[in-house]
């Protein structure tokens, strides 16, 4: 019977080159029609320290990074000792026979990945033999990697005449080497074209184009991993008349230049990351009382302080709900996958919209470094908030309704102060009691305008349900259908608008007799915040800075419901 699915790890010292070399074998088999996730982890240092890539194809949508593997391949000794334990039973372990010696008792294959790259006149070219070597153990079409090549590196006015061919030379001596050993880890099925247009690209990236279709004209930012390549896709590609990108000196310039660029009617955003955010605290507070609309992308990492800045983690979400002191509850969209990533951006712009002021996107270190195959999105069928623009004349009292109120331009008609102290109708300050009473009501009336939030929800009649929320998604859907198949009664919801809540789905939940929420903090954080609305949820728990293995959290929910 052939393999549906496929899992390889690449493991060894950061810089020897395999990051790229197991995003070109997913993108390559994307093209074939695969369906393909990767994930990458590694060290903050910017050269050497452990570090793995992983890719996942499957001729099926895929939800998680896999498992277990089918192939690792390591780079040196310490990469072997730390990843063999997660190889499947009938795995293979592939290495440089002239930089590693593998004496266990195991399904393995040697070859001089690098001696036989060098003999290509590619002194790079090793990836390339351990790839052919790669495609041969599940069979592979050597001419699926070959068109990646042509496309790669077909530019010959930038890469020369020699690269193609030397490459396409290295994975030929790849597969001859692998077809003198007996292994297999089993024929991969053909793939099925979608007939859909895809496009492979990872969570930063679709978060940068979902800004641009929403309208973004105004970007400042701070380098912080891993939100950094969205400031530097903002720089290279928002380019133009009524375009602005800056990289600014610090996460406070950011949040006030975005301040001025909201209040001036633009479409403000920028990204950051747990640290960075924490810095924005006061800048959210004004966005918040002035009420102006402004875009927060928080990339969330393991914290606190400087924390796992490579690593993955779930630990912002109550941090994203009150980021600034006094009564402030920010609106907070977190999408779970790279093609929500996308539309998340898009809603959020929306929503910063239609109720004038902040919106928090969270994502998260998984998402943004993972690349996955999605359906290319149709513009024409997508919804866009403009700025609802003031058009009267003379003194305008901006803030005296119960509810949103049309913006002025600065230079235009309808002259308003906005500023970081409680005011008046007009904007000016005021410490009056019934005032600040007033503009409360009204900052947070304001939310129920954002009720448009869409849901998914399966077997809501069970009485307990699995309630995933971000870069947890994919994990808590496949340990759902996993135990839908072992014969437990469940239900699933999730969202990626998680404050306000879709009030439908709001109203399902209150009426479980158990909410379970996989979340990657130790705090519970997303669960306290749904009892806090009524909610029976508890949480299962994980903060190693990786996401959940399905297996491991299959067991755990069954602890659950077996309790």
């Amino acid at each position: 019977m052939k393999k549906k699915d496929f899992v390889v790890r690449f493991a060894g010292e950061g810089g020897q080159g395999f990051l790229s070399a197991a995003q070109g074998f997913a993108s390559a088999n994307t093209t074939a029609g695969y369906h393909s996730q990767t994930f990458a982890t590694f060290p903050s240092q910017i050269t050497g320290g452990p570090t793995w890539m992983q890719a996942r194809i499957a001729t099926y949508p895929i939800h998680t990074r896999g498992d277990e593997l089918d192939v690792l391949v390591v780079f040196n000794e310490e990469a072997f000792q730390n990843h063999k334990g997660e190889l499947h039973k009938n795995g293979v372990v592939l290495y440089d026979s002239e930089k590693l010696e593998v004496s266990e008792n195991m399904r393995k294959l040697g070859l001089p990945f690098e001696k036989l790259g060098k003999s290509t006149g590619n002194a790079r070219a090793a990836n390339m033999v351990m790839l052919g070597a790669l495609a041969t153990l599940v069979n592979l079409p050597l001419d699926i990697l070959e068109e990646f090549i042509r496309r790669r590196w077909g530019d010959v006015s930038r890469y020369g005449e020699t690269i193609v061919p030397a490459n396409i030379k290295a994975l030929e001596l790849g597969k001859e080497e692998a077809l003198k050993s007996s292994f297999s880890v089993g024929e991969l099925e053909l793939p099925t074209k979608s007939k859909h247009d895809q496009i492979l690209l990872n969570g930063n990236e679709a978060i940068a184009l979902g800004a641009i279709h929403a309208g973004v004209n105004f970007f400042v930012g701070y380098p912080i991993s891993p939100a950094t390549s969205i400031l530097v896709w903002m720089q290279k590609n928002l380019v133009g008349e009524g375009k602005f990108v800056y990289q600014a000196s610090s996460e406070i310039e950011a949040i006030t230049a975005l301040l001025g660029a909201g209040y001036s009617g633009a479409k403000a955003m920028t990204s950051t990351a747990g640290p960075g955010f924490s810095l924005m605290s006061e800048g959210l507070g004004m966005g918040w009382i002035a009420e102006i609309p402004l875009v927060i992308v928080d990339v969330q990492r393991g914290g606190p302080a400087t924390g796992l800045p490579t690593k993955t983690e779930q630990s912002d979400f109550l941090s994203a709900l009150n980021p600034a002191h006094g009564d402030v509850m920010l609106p907070v969209i977190a999408p779970g996958t790279v093609e929500e990533c996308f539309y998340a951006t898009i809603a959020a712009f929306n929503w910063a919209e239609t109720y004038q002021g902040p919106v928090i996107l969270l994502s998260e270190h998984s998402l943004s470094e993972r690349q996955q195959n999605i359906i290319r999105p149709d513009l024409s069928k997508i919804k866009v908030e403009n700025r609802n623009i003031f058009s009267g004349e003379g003194e305008y009292q901006r803030y005296q309704s119960d509810n949103v109120s049309p913006m002025p331009i600065p230079g235009s008609a309808g002259s308003y102060v906005a500023n970081a102290s409680e005011h008046d109708g007009v904007g000016d300050t005021t410490h009056l009691p019934h005032r600040h009473v007033e503009m409360t009501n009204r900052r947070f009336s304001k939310l129920s305008l954002l009720q448009d939030g869409s849901y998914e929800s399966e077997n809501l009649d069970s009485g307990t349900v699995i309630l995933p929320w971000g870069g947890s998604k994919g994990s808590g859907r496949e340990a759902y259908d996993r135990l839908i198949r072992e014969g437990y009664s469940v239900g699933w919801a999730y969202t990626m608008f998680l404050h306000p809540l879709p009030p439908d789905l709001l109203s399902v939940l209150k009426d479980q007799d158990l909410v379970l929420v996989p979340e990657l903090n130790y705090l519970g954080q997303f669960s306290s915040y749904l009892r806090a609305l009524g909610i029976n949820a508890h949480s299962i728990t994980q903060y190693t800075g990786l996401p959940f293995k399905v297996g491991d959290l299959v067991e755990m929910i069954k602890e659950k419901l077996d309790s």
